[in-house]
């Protein structure tokens, strides 16, 4: 299996530090608002990676983060605490707030059929190993108090700037000098370990004591000591988004093995974005969706997992309203095509030769193997559904494969189209793919007099179609 590891820009091996359990800790969510559809594209690129990992024979230990505290808006110390910021939005507690947030996440994630993590941890609930890690750093010579926080000192760092590949003194200067609100903080990009409880953050809700007074900590330090917590001080591999690269997930390098003096993650995971009709998604411009949204749209959420799977997770993503119809559409169609394999009278009585078989296998072992090529995974999936292999042998691949895609097509049970019709469609499909135009016309017309409609359509190039009973 190969893998693209951010840190070393390149594609490599993927060679676990111990074969037997891989160890995966992914970034979670900040429970200030809902979660939104370029959320769930992360986190099933995040459960892609780790179904491949089992389907491959790997044990994956997976942890995930839940922020509850100590997120600030903005890269630099200089924004409003986000749990406060939703508590103020929303007129709740920000426990309330935590909880209610958390409980859409997974309902969001369940919905996506998103396997659970093995661990989830809240950052409230670890405090104690945070202020254990910040006092490893101090006492190797990392960390500084000012009179509002104590701060991680970067300078102190050789290869602060490992993952971004951004050099310090470019990172210092592309700092605006007008937010750098503590006037004792030493550089720009020192980031700070812990909040104390006074100034700006005088009436912070939630705090705890400290060597340094009562405060609460910053949003980097959690992540650091919650993995190492529950997967130790190498990791195998780390996920997030793209956003996460230059600052988070730098200053997580830096504050884990300036701690222990390890390397942190051998294998680096980042998502791209996803937009919305081109754009970056915003309340204000009426394009924040979440899976309430979808649903309302009469879209299955595991037609959206579907869209998701046919584009690159390296890739940035545009979502519209007509994609996600389109894969609702083919989404169906797959369901239709389980159900008619399943029901076959052939599944039993008819199998193909083992080779002709296995062909198709290799060919989805070898696009997921390669650095999780899901669209290619999804096209060979058709074109095995379309190839002359025994209905018996279409089924079994199928429901391996979904192993991987996640889409519940051993699962679903609900009124299928008639095989005939399937055929039919299946035969006008692939007539319309040789541009044979007039016979897959003449299959059309022949399907409606059966009593129903075949609607085509095309995603990222892969044509699909839909049938309804007229």
């Amino acid at each position: 299996m190969k893998l693209y590891n951010t840190l070393s820009r390149k594609i490599e091996t993927f060679q676990p530090l111990n074969p037997s359990v891989v160890t995966f800790y992914a970034c979670g969510p900040t429970v200030y608002d809902f979660t939104h559809i370029g959320h769930m594209r992360t986190y099933t690129n995040n459960d892609i990676l780790k179904r491949t990992l089992t389907y491959f024979g790997y044990k994956v230990k997976h942890v995930m983060n839940v922020t509850d505290v100590g997120h600030l808006s903005g890269d630099d110390d200089s924004g409003e605490d986000k749990m406060e910021k939703g508590a103020k939005k929303f007129h709740k507690t920000v426990w309330e707030v935590a909880k209610f947030y958390t409980d859409f996440f997974f309902k969001t994630t369940d919905a996506l059929n998103i396997i659970r993590p093995d661990i989830v941890c809240k950052a409230t609930e670890h405090i104690e190993d945070m202020l254990q890690l910040i006092d490893r750093l101090k006492q190797n010579g990392f960390v500084y108090e000012t009179d509002q926080a104590i701060y991680f000192d970067v300078i102190k760092f050789r290869n602060y700037g490992k993952l971004s590949g951004q050099k310090l003194e470019e990172k210092i200067k592309g700092v605006r000098e007008n937010v750098n609100i503590d006037p004792q903080k030493k550089h720009p990009a020192d980031f700070a370990l812990w909040f104390k409880r006074i100034g700006r953050f005088a009436n912070h809700t939630m705090h705890w004591n400290s060597p340094w007074g009562e405060g609460f900590p910053g949003w980097h330090i959690e992540c650091s000591a919650m993995s190492m917590k529950y997967l130790g001080e190498t990791i195998d591999i780390h996920s997030g988004g793209i956003d996460h690269i230059p600052v988070h997930h730098e200053n997580e390098i830096a504050q884990s093995e300036g701690a222990t003096g390890k390397p942190f993650i051998k294998y680096w995971f980042h998502n791209n974005f996803l937009t919305v009709d081109g754009q970056k998604m915003s309340k204000s411009l009426g394009n924040f969706y979440t899976i309430e949204d979808i649903e309302k749209n009469k879209i299955d959420s595991l037609a959206l997992r579907f869209l998701f799977l046919q584009t690159h997770y390296q890739q940035p993503m545009n979502f519209t309203w007509e994609s996600a119809k389109a894969a609702q559409e083919g989404y169906i169609r797959l369901k239709s095509i389980a159900l008619n394999l399943k029901n076959s009278s052939n599944t039993i009585l008819e199998r193909s030769r083992q080779d002709s078989k296995e062909f198709y296998r290799d060919k989805f072992k070898k696009a997921i193997s390669n650095n999780l090529q899901t669209p290619q995974a999804v096209a060979v999936m058709w074109g095995m559904l379309k190839s002359d292999i025994s209905d018996h042998d279409k089924y079994e691949l199928l429901v391996d494969f979904d192993k991987v895609f996640g889409l519940k097509l051993d699962k679903t049970s609900e009124h299928i189209i008639p095989a005939e019709i399937m055929n039919l469609a299946n035969q006008r499909l692939i007539l319309r793919e040789q541009k044979n135009f007039a016979k897959a016309d003449i299959i059309r017309k022949d399907i409606e007099r059966k009593g129903y409609e075949v609607k085509d359509t095309i995603i990222n190039g892969v044509s699909y179609f839909s049938i309804k009973k007229i």
